[in-house]
This record gives structure tokens, C-alpha cells and sequence, in this order.
């Protein structure tokens, strides 16, 4: 059995939605500091549709598949739509990922999250606050 499903790979080998967007309406970073990748993700948000969306990865073959994978997902999508996406989620549309990468779907999930409050915040939007919640220092994924 082969350790990365073949969608993993295509995603990995062919990323999609790669570089950066000089007008983004929102940008997000996270960070892993036990593994050192580090994730960025920018949104062009249109009458509250994400129309746009681009991503900067630094790290393992994982998180860049994760980090493709995840701007797929919510291209097209509304804000809330693109809340409601969780790494299990990113984990599935990949065919899986090996146990000890799962931390690289989670790392997806709280880039579009960063984004998104950062959008927010940008514009005075009032949001609930528990939705986003800062992880706890040591924790897998951390704001950076």
C-alpha cells in the first residue's frame, strides 16, 4: 500500500491555487512549530463569496497538498460555507494522509480561519469570537 493516496500526490505535484493576491481582501498564516511549516492563505471575498483564492506553503509534500486541497474547497464557496470546513474534510477529499501528517490538514483548516477573522477584522464585521479560537501555546497549529 502506497503511503500517499494518488489525489495526495496530484495535489502535491500539480498544487493548484499557488502564489499570493496583491488584492486580497483577507490574509491568513499559520504556523506548526513542531514540524516548521508555515502557511499562508489569501482570499478575494465578493458580496461574502470567496471569488478568489491563493495560497503560500512552506513545508512537506502534505501541507502543500492540504493547503491545495483546502483553497479547492472553498473556492465559489460562501463565508460560512468555508467556516464550516474542518481538516477531516481536507483529510477525505485527499483519499487520507498517513497518521503522523494529519497535523498538515489541520494546519489548512486553521488558514482558512485565520483568513477569514482577518477579514472581519479588516472590515468591522462583528463576529462570535469562539469560533476562532487562538491555540493553546504548544498545540499543533498556532498563530503566527
Amino acid at each position: 500500500m502506497a503511503l500517499y493516496s494518488d489525489t495526495v500526490m496530484d495535489h502535491f505535484l500539480h498544487p493548484r491555487n499557488v502564489g499570493s493576491l496583491s488584492d486580497a481582501d483577507a490574509v491568513g498564516e499559520v504556523g506548526n512549530a513542531r514540524c516548521g511549516d508555515i502557511m499562508k492563505m489569501y482570499l478575494k471575498i465578493e458580496d461574502g463569496v470567496i471569488a478568489d483564492v491563493r495560497f503560500e506553503t512552506f513545508g512537506c509534500g502534505s501541507a502543500i497538498a492540504s493547503s491545495s486541497m483546502a483553497t479547492e474547497m472553498i473556492k465559489g464557496k460562501s463565508i460560512e460555507e468555508a467556516l464550516a470546513v474542518t481538516n477531516k474534510e481536507v483529510v477525505e477529499a485527499l483519499g487520507g494522509l498517513p497518521a503522523h501528517k494529519l497535523h498538515c490538514s489541520v494546519l489548512a483548516e486553521e488558514a482558512i480561519r485565520s483568513a477569514i477573522r482577518d477579514y472581519f477584522e479588516r472590515n468591522g464585521i462583528p463576529y462570535d469570537k469562539s469560533r476562532f479560537p487562538e491555540a493553546e501555546e504548544g498545540s499543533c497549529c498556532r498563530m503566527v
